[in-house]
């Protein structure tokens, strides 16, 4: 158990873990956590939500859940590169499984070359 989770109330845990699992509204989260009902519930939840310690233990487990479901978008890419129907989302898949592989193209870029240009008009 860490400092943060230390400090975290039982609703307050409840609270991040049902936003984080789910991705219901403050006010179906409140609920499900035990805080009051209707808008009492939503106002203590979003209040919650603020303190630095719960946003702290937010983005942990949001960094968990991101990182558990990794594979699956990472698998998803690559069935995507080998058998979607349309060339250009095997085209877009593949180039983003070789950039994520470090193999990006390289950016275009503008070229200016400075030097003594000189432009005569002759309009007569």
């Amino acid at each position: 158990m860490t400092d943060v989770t230390k400090m975290l109330t039982t609703k307050q845990t409840a609270l991040v873990d049902t936003l984080v699992a789910t991705g219901c509204s403050i006010t179906d989260a409140a609920k499900e956590a035990g805080y009051a009902k209707g808008d009492a519930g939503r106002v203590s939840a979003s209040k919650a939500l603020k303190l630095a310690h719960v946003q702290q233990y937010m983005m942990t487990r949001v960094g968990e859940s991101i990182g558990l479901n990794a594979t699956i978008a990472a698998s998803k890419v690559l069935q995507l590169a080998q058998g979607a129907r349309s060339e250009y989302v095997q085209l877009e898949a593949s180039k983003d499984i070789l950039d994520r592989a470090g193999y990006k193209a390289a950016d275009k870029h503008m070229h200016l070359h400075a030097g003594d240009i000189s432009v005569s008009i002759d309009l007569s």
